[in-house]
């Protein structure tokens, strides 16, 4: 709305990356309306005055009667969001001289250099704050005086002068950590409804007298630690200017028969005096836990008293109390009904938009150098929390200073240049990365093994399915929301031993860099009742938090046997699976947390768990063919390989390992390294520097009689007959039983009379195209029904 002389304004928050900075975004309409360009200065007349740069928005979002800027602008101009301003351009005139006084008393180093360069190109006039970053503080000064008078901008010839006395005035708290909504990322939605909750009744009580209702009287905030839940409460108070009361446990708890409640009614007291206030109760459970569950009579006066002071106060829409907790079903119930704490908000763990706002936020006043990628960060920090983050970049922080240690002599001063030129690049946070673990993981986190995706060899079509099913609905989620797929919650990756089912979830969780929480059967089994159940709900509920996540069960036959099977009175086993179904596919659903279970016994699950809607994608890691044992072979002789004699032909190797799995491949490799280590180990000195290294075909026979393969013919076809169940549909499983019996025959009547040379080799083939290559199920009916005519043939001749 146009006024004389300026245009009345809607205020709205700025976003994270522009906080500090002493600009204000305008819709361009409004820019041409005020006759101004980007980087010309405005005046902003709130209850106060203040000044800022203007620049044109770059959100699509905002709208032509708002403008969105920081808390420290809306404190100078004396409003709050949703508040309207007063907007008009205004010329600022080159400043000679800016005199700071810090709110706090500050220790810096060449101060009036570093300022001078912190506020370069910025308006100030005088009374007005100034937030400054400094070495990861932020620092208000009050600019007390400035040459010449009138608004002026700060150039590269004003001189910055600081005060070495803190200013003092009753109209500046003298708190050092203002926070304002900028300083908090990822939180848009709890901070529009704590502000609705809190901001309105304690700047507009008139409105609920209007209304005939009382205003809230209290907020909770829940969530795992380091969310944001003590600095969203502190962001309320400085953004209404209440007085901000914290209440801690400890301080109030008192040996003292009725001084700890007598604390309470004076904090309550203080609180009243002050309003508006802010009493904040961090960590509220310490004191205020179930009555009928402590054995504390402190704790329950304590709970009493609280309860007391929150439902009997006077003129009570001024004073508001907030609680934070990350264990809220161990607040007394009294607490959290109506009239008390009349909202509950979760603070939960960040997603990906998130992230990246707390990653702006951490990383606004950093020297990032050009090929630092913050969303790559926030991508794959899956799990993090504020904290997590914060410490982040912290570290990565860090890591750049140790690159200039060198250069740092005890007793002086690092040279400015060196300060200048310090920058911390993409590598620096990727080294800070790799101490830094989740906290919604701390206590399931695994270390999962860096074990790259082309370490899995020969398993192609495995590995393809099971990144179809774990990283396309993570990677490609636009696409599988545009149609609509409803990506499988869970896998089961059944096989023979040692084909690299553990393998492989080890490298899928190494591959997409999702959070991985390894459970193994036999541990989850306690003999006390309900732990195991509590333990499946514990995993269920930390992969939720920190989405997308693996849980991956290995050996999961030993958890979820038939029901009914069990034998004697213990049912754990049952409830275990109960529970984990329940997880699968209860009532709560189950988004972005996928299930990764592995046996080789898949015959011993119960079906419930096998069906669509839990682990529903089935996958099987057969034994490696003659291809797929010569990548394997390949691989683990990659290091040695040039010691290898030319006469020794790889392909011709793995034709001799009909039965070995990839873990006796690696013990292959691992047995001829020791056979030629041994060797050299045998020889005198001088014929041991002298020796050169060549793996011979000796050698290798010699490693192939010391290792023999884990499986046997019955028994490779044992597994497979085994996954046909699970596998194929009934008409195919006909095919290749048919087929399987005919060999089977075929088998029998050889040991009793050998069968021509034709007809062995038509079983051969049999043999192959059944168990050991991709089915090709029109040839295996006419193999088999050809076959079938011979027997039939030779028992009847």
């Amino acid at each position: 709305m146009n006024q004389p002389g300026g245009i009345r304004l809607e205020v709205k928050r700025a976003a994270e990356e522009d906080a500090g900075k002493g600009i204000a975004r305008l819709h361009q309409a409004v820019m041409r309306a005020l006759g101004i360009v980007n980087g010309e200065f405005i005046e902003l007349l709130g209850a106060k005055r203040a000044v800022a740069a203007a620049w044109c928005t770059q959100n699509a979002g905002h709208g032509r009667n708002e403008i969105a800027i920081d808390g420290e602008i809306r404190s100078n101009a004396g409003c709050g969001i949703d508040d309207k301003v007063l907007v008009k351009r205004i010329l600022a005139h080159d400043l000679h001289k800016v005199v700071l006084q810090p709110v706090t008393g500050v220790t810096l180093n060449n101060p009036e250099i570093l300022l001078a360069k912190k506020l370069r190109g910025r308006p100030v006039l005088e009374g007005q704050t100034v937030r400054i970053d400094l070495i990861g503080n932020t620092v208000n000064f009050i600019v007390s005086r400035i040459e010449p008078k009138g608004i002026g901008v700060v150039t590269f010839s004003t001189e910055v002068i600081l005060h070495d006395v803190p200013y003092q005035t009753e109209e500046v708290r003298h708190d050092e950590s203002v926070i304002h909504y900028e300083d908090i990322g990822g939180l848009s939605r709890e901070i529009s409804l704590i502000r609705e909750m809190i901001e309105i009744p304690l700047r507009y009580p008139k409105v609920f007298e209007r209304l005939g209702i009382d205003p809230p009287k209290g907020v909770l905030l829940f969530g795992p630690p380091g969310t944001g839940k003590t600095l969203l409460a502190k962001a309320v108070a400085s953004e209404v200017d209440a007085h901000f009361v914290p209440l801690s446990g400890p301080e109030v708890m008192s040996k003292y028969y009725g001084d700890s409640e007598k604390k309470i009614r004076e904090i309550f007291d203080s609180a009243r005096d002050k309003a508006p206030s802010i009493i904040f109760i961090d960590e509220i459970d310490s004191i205020a836990p179930k009555r009928q569950e402590t054995a504390g009579e402190v704790e329950r006066r304590v709970t009493a008293q609280l309860l007391t002071m929150m439902d009997g106060l006077a003129s009570r829409g001024q004073v508001v109390v907030i609680a934070a907790t990350n264990i809220p079903d161990a607040i007394d119930p009294a607490l959290r009904r109506g009239g008390r704490f009349d909202r509950e908000i979760e603070i939960g763990i960040p997603d990906r938009a998130g992230r990246l706002e707390i990653y702006h936020v951490h990383s606004r006043t950093m020297p990032l150098a050009p090929d630092v990628d913050l969303e790559s960060y926030a991508e794959l920090s899956y799990g993090f929390v504020g904290a997590d983050i914060a410490l982040h970049c912290k570290e990565a922080a860090m890591h750049a200073l140790r690159g200039i240690m060198v250069q740092m002599k005890e007793g002086q001063e690092v040279p400015t240049d060196v300060i200048d030129n310090l920058v911390i690049s993409d590598r620096d946070f990727i080294e800070a990365r790799k101490s830094v673990e989740p906290s919604a993981m701390r206590e399931l986190y695994v270390e999962v093994p860096e074990v790259p995706w082309d370490m899995v060899a020969g398993l192609d079509r495995v590995k393809y399915e099971i990144e179809k099913v774990i990283e396309w609905p993570v990677k490609r989620r636009e696409a599988f929301e545009k149609l609509k797929i409803r990506p499988p919650k869970g896998i089961l990756l059944f096989g023979p031993p040692g084909t690299g089912k553990t393998l492989l979830a080890k490298a899928i969780a190494a591959k997409s860099r999702m959070n991985f929480i390894s459970i193994k059967g036999p541990e989850l089994l306690s003999k006390w009742v309900g732990d195991s159940e509590k333990q499946v709900r514990e995993a269920f509920r930390k992969a939720r938090q920190s989405a997308p996540a693996i849980i991956f069960f290995d050996e999961i036959d030993a958890l979820v046997q038939k029901r009914g099977q069990q034998s004697g009175t213990s049912r754990v086993g049952e409830s275990v699976l109960s529970q984990i179904l329940t997880e699968m596919d209860g009532i709560e659903e189950l988004k972005d947390v996928i299930v990764v279970a592995a046996t080789n016994r898949p015959d011993m699950l119960d079906p419930a768990i096998l069906r669509p809607g839990r682990i529903e994608k089935h996958i099987y890691v057969p034994a490696p063919d003659v291809v797929a044992r010569e990548a394997i072979l390949s691989l683990y002789l990659g290091d040695i390989r040039e010691l290898l004699d030319p006469s020794i032909n790889l392909h011709s190797l793995a034709g001799q390992m009909q039965y070995f799995v990839g873990a006796d491949i690696q013990a292959f490799v691992r047995e001829l390294k020791l056979i030629v280590l041994e060797e050299i180990f045998s020889l005198d000195a001088e014929s041991a520097e002298q020796y050169r290294i060549r793996i011979l075909d000796d050698h290798i026979s010699r490693a192939l009689d010391a290792v023999k393969g884990t499986l046997g013919s019955k028994t490779l076809e044992g597994f497979e007959i085994g996954a046909w169940e699970i596998l194929y549909p009934s008409s195919q499983r006909n095919i290749l039983m048919r087929a399987a019996i005919a060999v089977n025959q075929a088998d029998k009547l050889n040991l009793v009379s050998p069968l021509p040379d034709g007809v062995n080799s038509m079983v051969d083939e049999l043999r192959d195209l059944t168990f050991w290559q991709e089915k090709d199920y029109s040839k295996i009916s006419d193999l088999t029904r050809d076959l079938d005519l011979y027997l039939k043939q030779i028992r009847e001749g």
